[in-house]
């Protein structure tokens, strides 16, 4: 694209349509650079680790201002992943609809929003919650836009196992928030959402793999047969259910956690297994594809923190 294209892009949108603007219509296109429903991922995971970091209820305060914090952090990355990825992103059915593709918000205006609330993460989070949390956040920012974004999307297949570092950051902030130390139950939960990144994510990428291609992103179902996906998938789910019922003997945990961590697994572990062998004897059809297991991993994950955050408030 040409500088003088680049500049009638921004103006009229990549379609060639000028984009209404209003101010419900920007606030709206200014959210949507935060990718809130990612941000699903940090009430799900950040809220039961603290219950049980604090062994009950934390604070309300505590909570409201680590959700606030982690959110601008979150909401920061994920702008600034927009502003780098918006060539590639014009390319993709998935991704063509974003404020900076269609030119709701102008490049410069994406960059300058990510910058200013990433950094009013570190300094809310610093003030409000405690440094650590800040310092986390901040390396959490880094990963996802320097180590994921610029260097291993676009240079390997397994950029989303080591840029999924990022999203596992929220445990160890929701930890830290409450004992302003990491644990080994917080690496473990950490070792977990690292682990279940890859099953959750390789069934989305099988789905738009089209899409990827196109963009010449090599997304690991883009550059490999499904069959040594799917046995990936098993690996990492395998490696994932260890880590989580790895937890159980620290001791933090009860009986709760542990029926929910076996049960969760197994499910889980027996869904991701079936799709591999439905795949490896190259059967097809909707019963058991991609994103049946996508959906599943989110179950998962679901009912593996729910439990944990129940944990701590029942005893026998």
């Amino acid at each position: 694209m040409t500088a003088t294209q680049g500049a009638s892009a921004q103006s009229t949108g990549m379609h060639g349509e000028t984009p209404r603007r209003t101010p419900l219509s920007v606030l709206r296109a200014y959210v949507a650079l935060t990718k809130p429903r990612i941000i699903e991922l940090l009430l799900i995971t950040t809220i039961p680790t603290m219950f049980l970091a604090a062994g009950g209820f934390p604070s309300p305060w505590l909570i409201v201002a680590t959700l606030v914090g982690g959110y601008l952090a979150a909401g920061g990355a994920n702008a600034l992943n927009m502003y780098l990825d918006r060539d590639i992103d014009a390319k993709m059915k998935r991704t063509r609809n974003r404020p900076l593709v269609t030119g709701e918000i102008s490049p410069r205006a994406g960059l300058i929003f990510g910058l200013v609330i990433s950094a009013v993460s570190a300094v809310w989070l610093g003030l409000l919650v405690n440094w650590m949390s800040a310092a986390l956040a901040v390396a959490a920012i880094l990963l996802y836009v320097v180590f994921y974004t610029m260097i291993l999307k676009r240079r390997t297949s397994q950029n989303i196992v080591w840029g999924g570092v990022a999203g596992c950051m929220p445990v160890l902030i929701g930890w830290s928030a409450v004992t302003e130390t990491v644990s080994w139950t917080a690496v473990l939960l950490f070792l977990v959402i690292f682990f279940w990144t890859p099953p959750h994510y390789w069934p989305l990428a099988e789905k738009f793999s089209k899409d990827y291609a196109e963009a010449g992103v090599p997304m690991l179902p883009v550059v490999a047969s499904r069959t040594s996906v799917a046995r990936q998938m098993i690996m990492h789910t395998a490696l994932m259910i260890a880590a989580s019922l790895a937890i159980i003997p620290l001791g933090h945990t009860g009986w709760v956690y542990g029926v929910g961590a076996v049960a969760s697994g197994a499910w889980f572990g027996f869904l991701v297994v079936r799709y591999a062998v439905r795949v490896h004897k190259g059967w097809t059809g909707k019963q058991l594809g991609p994103m049946t297991v996508f959906h599943g991993s989110i179950t998962y994950l679901s009912l593996l923190f729910v439990a944990l955050a129940i944990d701590p408030f029942v005893t026998l």
